[in-house]
């Protein structure tokens, strides 16, 4: 133990050991304690209806906060790159301009020979080179194919089923990945980087590209505007998670290999810059953006084989977001679709679930 002696109004300090309490952490195990200790001062802990709807906006303003109040433009031109029609339907590659963003491309699909007004879907896509391509059923060096073994073309298959998709590029993947010949390093934890010292967040950019694409849908004449949907695998459930949360005109969001939470994810390695939220353990965590979706469907799905879905976590996240739907009496809106799979998009119960919501 140390020892303060006074001595002549001076202060000394002894020289006697440190108690193991005191010793120096290295920075990953202090950061680590701290992670797990996070106050998470606005969870959700009321019983009613009301309950629900006071804290929804109390945590929706916080988040809006965290996230410097990204918004989706009002108005924008609209290039056209590319149009390929195909046997059942149109696949549009387009980039969105405004003078305040930066270009925003995006491929639309339109099915062929829809009867009235369709369900609109924003397909969100994860990490990876290639970017939205394989969303809608392009491969960069491959061309065209029918299916992939991972269910990543899942824009494609809901083009297919009848549904307008609009599929954007976020940063920074695919083209909006480093030019060739710049230095090899991790693009999540760089580009993060690099926005925080412009004063920006790069999820917060990314959250605002995809409103601006369900705007664009809204405003689509042959989308209906009150049948809205999200969905995406791995960061690109992530990010239909938050869009769903910060945009109550989706009705529903399927959110597919992202029920883990930042405290897990956080106590270990981890440097995947596109997924922060600076200061969102002050305040929450994957359940509370999540609940800001209650009362609306929100169905997630998790594979049996994927490692870094972790019990118990997923599971008292999955309680936690349960509360707030018991709250507004809709605990039917809120579904874990379980598959054998690994990190993949299984898809078939969940459309089903989605497609059945807009019939009744």
């Amino acid at each position: 133990m140390r020892f303060v002696y006074v001595f002549a109004g001076w202060w000394f300090l002894s020289l006697a050991p440190i108690q193991a309490q005191d010793k120096l952490l290295p920075s990953p195990e202090w950061l680590r304690l701290q992670v797990q200790a996070a106050p998470l001062k606005l969870r959700f802990n009321g019983t009613s209806a009301e309950d629900a709807r006071r804290w929804q906006e109390q945590f929706r303003t916080k988040l809006r906060e965290l996230l410097k109040s990204p918004a989706a433009p009002t108005t924008w031109k609209t290039h056209v790159v590319s149009s390929a029609q195909l046997a059942d339907h149109r696949r549009d590659e387009l980039i969105l301009w405004h003078a305040d963003h930066p270009p925003l491309p995006v491929f639309l699909l339109v099915p062929n020979n829809a009867k009235g007004k369709v369900p609109g879907v924003v397909a969100l896509h994860g990490h990876g080179p290639h970017g939205n391509l394989p969303i809608v059923g392009l491969d960069r060096q491959a061309g065209d194919v029918a299916q992939r073994d991972d269910g990543y073309d899942y824009g494609l298959q809901l083009v297919r089923r009848g549904h307008v998709v609009i599929a954007p590029c976020l940063v920074p993947f695919g083209p909006r990945l480093a030019a060739k010949g710049e230095p090899k390093t991790d693009p999540c934890a760089e580009t993060f980087v690099r926005m925080q010292a412009l004063g920006k967040i790069l999820i917060a950019e990314n959250l605002r590209d995809s409103l601006w694409c369900v705007e664009f849908l809204a405003r689509h004449e042959l989308v209906d505007a009150e049948r809205l949907a999200c969905v995406g695998l791995s960061y690109g459930g992530r990010m239909t998670m938050l869009t769903a949360a910060m945009e109550p005109r989706i009705k529903v969001a399927i959110v597919s290999g992202a029920l883990n939470v930042f405290q897990e994810r956080l106590s270990q390695t981890y440097s995947c810059g596109v997924q922060i939220i600076p200061g969102i353990l002050e305040w929450g965590d994957v359940p509370e953006i999540a609940s800001l979706i209650a009362p609306r469907l929100a169905i997630w799905e998790t594979g049996e084989q994927y490692a870094l879905i972790k019990e118990p976590f997923a599971d008292e996240a999955f309680q936690k977001i349960q509360k707030i739907y018991r709250a507004f009496g809709t605990a039917e809106n809120l579904i874990r679709v379980r598959h054998a799979g690994n990190h993949v998009w299984d898809g078939r119960t969940s459309v089903q679930l989605m497609e059945k919501h807009w019939t009744r």
